[in-house]
């Protein structure tokens, strides 16, 4: 029998750089190094295979296996289609416009994959223009910012400069600031904005009004398609007044919902997607079919939220590799801790289970 190769096992992070702590997604270090992340499968050994291996070179394939699970790809789910289907279309649109470009907002409760949602469109794009712009390592298509809490309009932009790695002197007024980030802006071809937790802008206060204008402000300056993600904005007055009524007139609404279990249609779409999550495990006795059995199950303990799904099952994961049984079952899953939200789901539309087999799992 042949030896496994000892390079087989080196996992990507081990051969790569760790990122730096303070290179979030917010700057454009991390944002490309986000961009250039490809998570890839490792090899599933036979039991031979695995025999074969030293102790050092097990514990360093279920290293492997952990960090893969815990990083497990992610499922193209409608929203995110939604998304990057209507936006690559007004992107198209806008190239035109020299002003009142139309964008879009990702707006819906916590956990219902908004960010997961507004990133993948970034992804997306910039990969569509590196391909259009090989040689072009300076272009940067995407810049992705988020609104900090009780935002003013010189919060709000030095966010887009941290973005760039733009410095300032200690007397720096904010016309400064916006007039580097959109030099810098128009320099790098940026041509899509993301802006993230747009639910912290309080168009209620006079300090959020000024915020949002600075945004509208940015809009009119950089050459772009601004992409917006919150939570249920429309009930946070995004849309109210003069300043609302003008932001409703330019951009498209995208629900971010939790998915629903009502019809077979729904069902169908669930089973889809938990068995798309299954198909990508890599144990080494977990049955194909298992999860999608549990589909109902993964339903009402998930509340639908496909954060919460890819939690249970990332977590269900690490735990069969690091107990050793190598599968996914109901049980294991009930020991994976859920959000908040989630287990009130659970409690309010799962049904009742067996005395019994309450007893088995507690």
């Amino acid at each position: 029998m042949t030896r496994p190769s000892r390079t087989s096992f080196v996992p990507q992070q081990a051969t790569g750089q760790e990122p730096p702590p303070d290179s979030p997604l917010t700057t454009k270090e991390g944002w490309r190094r986000f961009v250039e992340h490809e998570p890839s499968p490792p090899p599933l050994l036979t039991a031979a295979q695995q025999a074969a291996l030293s102790q050092k070179e097990n514990l360093h394939h279920d290293d492997v296996r952990r960090n893969y699970h815990g990083d497990l790809p992610l499922v193209n789910t409608p929203t995110i289609q939604k998304v990057i289907a209507t936006s690559r279309l007004l992107v198209q649109l806008n190239r035109q416009q020299i002003s009142a470009r139309r964008g879009v907002i990702i707006s819906g409760a916590s956990g219902t994959g908004k960010t997961t949602a507004l990133s993948q469109l970034g992804r997306a794009h910039e990969i569509a223009v590196r391909k259009r712009h090989p040689r072009d390592r300076a272009r940067l298509p995407v810049v992705y910012v988020t609104v900090p809490p009780a935002a003013t309009p010189k919060m709000l932009a030095m966010e887009f400069a941290r973005f760039f790695g733009l410095d300032f002197p200690t007397r720096f007024n904010i016309t400064d600031v916006v007039n580097a980030v959109c030099a810098t802006g128009a320099h790098v071809h940026v041509d899509l904005v993301l802006v993230d937790e747009l639910h912290n802008l309080n168009l209620a206060t006079r300090t959020g009004a000024e915020a949002s204008d600075q945004l509208k402000y940015f809009a009119e300056r950089l050459p772009a398609t601004f992409a917006y993600a919150g939570i249920d904005v429309e009930d946070q007055g995004l849309f109210a007044g003069t300043r609302g009524r003008q932001i409703a007139g330019r951009f498209t609404v995208i629900p971010a919902a939790p998915f629903s279990y009502a019809s077979r249609t729904d069902q169908e779409a669930w089973q889809s997607l938990v068995g798309t999550l299954e198909s990508m495990l890599r144990l080494h006795h977990h049955q194909p079919g298992t999860l999608t059995g549990l589909g109902e199950y993964l339903y009402h303990r998930s509340g639908g939220m496909i954060g919460s799904l890819s939690q249970l099952v990332r977590g269900a994961a690490v735990l069969a590799i690091e107990d050793g049984s190598e599968r996914i079952t109901e049980e294991l899953l009930e020991t994976v801790p859920v959000d908040y939200a989630a287990e009130r789901s659970q409690a309010l539309t799962a049904p009742e289970k067996p005395r019994s087999r309450r007893r088995r799992i507690a």
